[in-house]
């Protein structure tokens, strides 16, 4: 490479994925065949519109690709529809609010503060300025339970348009079947969408529930995460796709077709040709029996790493977790803020992020909570008797977290069990 700065910064970066373990549970690992595809010549091709109906000639490659895409995706999600435009998840959402909604609308969708996302209707966000978001929220941070009497309640009051599923920071499975009971009690024309980002892996390797088989019209993801592809996102849905030389009507069975609508020429402009062919490459590396292996070690890891941060003395929101993420209050644990507790992690080479917690009394930049999970050492090849490892180490950074020598000796240990675990990119590199 000519730009030394950039080497530099990328040589930097690969030594600390190599030398760090990551537990933020919005990261993951991805291939040598994903990083081959994100890198490759389909950079230079625009390509607006859709297959069979670009804007610009020269589609020769890209047509085929963007199909093998579509194909793979809605054989992994059992979908009748995929959209693979959307740049990330939060342009695969507001494409499913413009699609369906109307300035003023109603939502239904997680509280932030009881785990849900910025883009379902925190109020920084421009869809909330758009769209009135009405938050449901636990009905105990102890349990996790979901308080679905009030979802449904909430539901028949205020006749939402969407009801959205889906979550940020959430450890445990959402049950869709009370989704669907909720979407009966607002009526017949209420979309029920489910934001899939962080546990889209786990759907398609089975050991985690399809929302479709409960009658979710539209499922949103991004392809990383548990999914383990590029960054981006992805938009299912069930439902015919048509395409009429006019807007079609605004029916349940003719999402498809809005969605694709509403992502170009609604809310995008070009797809990203690179990215396609790298969730491409993913979603074939999903459809393999292998991956099903891998997503169920994602959950047997976090289900040992919690059980093993409780044995420490951190308090665990849910008292564990169903899925892939751990969220704990530790300032309830040890009267730190998360902030804190993120930057001492750091220091020895274990990443997660601060999070806030349920009714947080502390502010967001120092919230009470952090969150962490096992997506991406799964991948590295961390085992379930690997968990107690990292939770000592853990708890050791927290009570040593103003001891900088003993940071630092922590910090070695990390490094050196972390050099044990390639990174995937690794296997047929060059």
């Amino acid at each position: 490479m000519v730009d030394k700065q950039v080497q530099q910064l990328i040589k930097d970066e690969e030594q600390r994925e190599r030398e760090g373990l990551e537990l933020i549970p919005s990261e993951n690992y991805v291939s040598r065949d994903v990083l081959d595809a994100l890198g490759s010549i389909f950079t230079n091709k625009y390509s607006e519109g859709y297959p069979g109906k670009r804007y610009y000639g020269g589609q020769d490659c890209t047509d085929p690709l963007e199909l093998l895409a579509i194909e793979r995706a809605k054989k992994l999600f059992k979908a009748d529809h995929a959209n693979v435009q959307p740049h990330s998840g939060v342009p695969a959402n507001e494409a499913v609010y413009y699609a369906w909604l109307e300035p003023g609308d109603t939502v239904l969708a997680m509280d932030l503060g009881h785990g849900g996302h910025l883009s379902h209707g925190n109020p920084m966000t421009r869809s909330a300025h758009i769209y009135n978001f009405v938050p449901y929220k636990m009905k105990d941070k102890t349990t996790g339970e979901i308080d679905y009497d009030n979802l449904i309640e909430l539901a028949r009051k205020h006749r939402p348009k969407i009801i959205l599923a889906g979550f940020s920071g959430y450890p445990r499975e959402l049950d869709y079947a009370k989704f669907a009971e909720a979407a009966k009690a607002a009526g017949p024309d209420t979309l029920l969408m489910a934001d899939m980002a962080h546990i889209a892996g786990l759907i398609v390797a089975g050991v985690h529930k399809n929302p479709f088989d409960y009658g979710f019209h539209v499922i949103t993801t991004t392809t990383h995460k548990t999914l383990r592809g590029p960054r981006g996102g992805l938009i299912l849905s069930k439902g015919t796709v048509s395409t009429p030389l006019r807007a079609p009507e605004k029916t349940l069975e003719n999402i498809p077709t809005l969605i694709d609508r509403a992502i170009f020429p609604g809310t995008q402009g070009g797809p990203h040709m690179h990215t396609i062919a790298a969730k491409a490459v993913a979603f074939e590396e999903a459809l393999q029996p292998s991956f099903k292996v891998y997503a169920q070690a994602i959950l047997d890891n976090a289900s040992r790493l919690a059980d093993e941060l409780k044995k420490r003395g951190f308090v665990l929101i849910s008292g564990g977790t169903s899925n892939h993420l751990i969220l704990a209050d530790v300032n309830e644990s040890f009267g730190i803020n998360g902030q804190e507790a993120e930057v001492a992690l750091d220091k020895i080479g274990l990443n997660l992020n601060k999070n806030s917690v349920a009714d947080d009394p502390l502010p967001p930049f120092r919230p009470s909570g952090i969150r962490l999970g096992t997506p991406a050492i799964t991948t590295r090849g961390l085992k379930e008797d690997d968990m107690a490892t990292i939770a000592g180490w853990m708890l050791a950074a927290i009570e040593s977290r103003d001891n900088d020598a003993k940071l630092k000796e922590l910090r070695e240990e990390v490094r050196q069990f972390a050099h044990k675990f390639p990174l995937p990119s690794d296997n047929a590199k060059s």
